[in-house]
């Protein structure tokens, strides 16, 4: 006789991931948001929160409409201490403790940054990390904080996991046939390697694969976000099949890329679709053992948790009723994507890479400790932790924390400084050696003295073929496309007005 599908091993692999990903979120927040978001920072929330307070009578008024802690107190140190709190608790998780007040507790400290992150925290994973969250809160007893505590898994919050699956894959692929012509040609991967963000040590490699490897990963894509969705809600054979598809998807992403913890995050939800039946073949005895034992004392104390159902099927009627807008936008010709519908993040709509760069534009910052610029001038370039600077440089494995400032200035090579205001008091910062800034960047060209000049240059970048006779082994070949910010300097007029009247300095 088989044994019985349950979902004790599919709880514990699921807390453990997202209380991972939960960690490294909250790391990224304890080494950046000061710098980034604080009472500094290069868009200082304290402002943000000031412009959003004027439309409420209310602080309470804009709580509720907003939810963060930090409308009743900004300081770099709360932050730091904030950040610090959320990462010791998902620590607990990661360790095996978790509960309903504990994830509770950890879902909406993370909200509360993301309310106030402003563009550093406008990512799809952002909003799927607090619907995961939420969601997790419902599948722990409510006290009980043990790995296998006696309550079982309840199994609609696990159907709630395989729509929010559902969701997510589908609507990735969606955007992609509807919004760029290359996913439907099959020639997307030809660019992607290299215009992705923060191309990774594989990139290179994978970029360089004849065209008919790239048209077959088209297809696959296709494959995994179009179709293998479906069959979540299948037979448990179809769904263990969708399963594996949609994890190994994730795996290639995390292999060829640095996509944050957006992949990791993925892949937490399609654990939903497998049960212990498939999972005790995977992991090891002991912990399938543990599983047996839990579920056999449950199994013993019949009606011993009666209001967790009731709760978990309460959950079902709130998420469907708050499903019924991403659906329409999911279908809809209109679909927009990683959008949230209500203050809490509870249903949202996903995508990704709705289109594709064909090239690959990057902005390098650079100083100069001349007081007079001529020809001759010598000019040092400031090193992002992560994306493409010197062509030399081997990429990084980063994923999946997240540089969150370098994934900002390769939106803003896509565009100009009026569109980013940001990178302006950036320069501004590295004027006169901020510390906090100085902080995200891999270098300060000027440790002794600020530079006297900044400026900013644009330049196409594309992958040096590897190999004899490829460039001396460079990574990156790169030819300058011009000025994206002309030379600037701490008295230059327009420049101080431009900041004044950012609120960034006095007038």
């Amino acid at each position: 006789m088989g044994r019985p599908a349950g979902y004790w091993l599919t709880r514990f692999l699921f807390l453990r991931l997202i209380g991972f990903i939960y960690l490294m979120a909250f790391l990224v927040l304890a080494n950046q948001a000061p710098a980034l978001f604080g009472e500094t920072g290069l868009l200082p929330a304290m402002a943000y929160l000031e412009t959003i307070g004027k439309q409420f009578l209310t602080k309470q008024d804009a709580f509720l409409a907003l939810p963060s802690l930090f409308w009743f107190k900004l300081t770099d140190p709360l932050m730091t201490g904030l950040a610090c709190l959320g990462a010791g608790l998902s620590l607990l998780v990661v360790l095996g403790f978790a509960n309903a007040i504990l994830m509770t507790l950890i879902w909406f400290l993370y909200m509360s940054f993301v309310h106030i992150g402003q563009i550093w925290y406008g990512y799809g994973w952002e909003i799927q990390l607090l619907e995961t969250g939420f969601l997790a809160i419902f599948l722990c007893p409510l006290i009980d904080p043990r790995p296998f505590p006696k309550t079982p898994p309840p199994e609609p919050v696990i159907w709630l996991l395989r729509w929010l699956a559902f969701r997510i894959m589908l609507g990735a692929g969606l955007i992609k046939i509807r919004g760029d012509a290359c996913w439907r040609d099959l020639s997307c991967l030809s660019y992607h390697y290299e215009t992705q963000p923060i191309p990774n040590p594989l990139s290179r490699w994978i970029h360089f694969r004849p065209a008919w490897f790239h048209e077959a990963g088209v297809l696959w894509n296709h494959l995994t976000e179009l179709i293998a969705p479906f069959f979540i809600f299948g037979p448990r054979a179809a769904r263990h099949i969708a399963g594996g598809l949609l994890v190994f998807f994730q795996i290639i992403l995390i292999l060829s890329g640095n996509l944050s913890f957006l992949n990791w995050l993925t892949i937490a939800p399609c654990i939903a679709c497998f049960d212990d039946g498939f999972l005790r073949h995977l992991l090891p005895k002991w912990l399938v053992a543990r599983a047996d034992r839990a579920a056999a004392l449950a199994g013993s104390r019949p009606g011993a948790s009666k209001i967790q159902p009731v709760v978990a099927w309460a959950l079902v009627v709130l998420i469907l009723w708050q499903s019924v807008a991403p659906v329409r936008n999911l279908f809809s010709n209109r679909q927009i994507m990683n959008t949230s519908f209500n203050q809490l993040h509870l249903v949202n709509t996903y995508g990704a890479f709705g289109s594709v760069g064909r090239q690959r534009p990057e902005i390098i910052i650079e100083g100069t400790g001349d007081s007079i610029l001529t020809s001759r001038t010598e000019w040092k370039a400031y090193e992002f932790k992560a994306k493409p600077g010197d062509p030399d440089r081997r990429p990084s494995v980063v994923s999946p924390y997240h540089h969150r400032i370098d994934w900002q200035i390769w939106f803003a090579a896509m565009s100009d400084p009026a569109h980013h205001p940001w990178v302006v008091h950036l320069v501004w910062k590295l004027l006169h050696n901020d510390p906090q800034s100085l902080g995200l960047l891999a270098n300060n060209p000027f440790p002794d003295a600020p530079p006297k000049f900044i400026r900013a240059e644009l330049y196409r970048y594309r992958f040096a073929p590897s190999g004899p006779g490829a460039g001396r082994g460079v990574y990156w070949h790169r030819e300058r496309l011009g000025v994206w910010l002309p030379p600037l300097w701490v008295d230059h007029p327009d420049f101080r007005r431009f900041l004044a009247a950012h609120g960034w300095i006095r007038p």
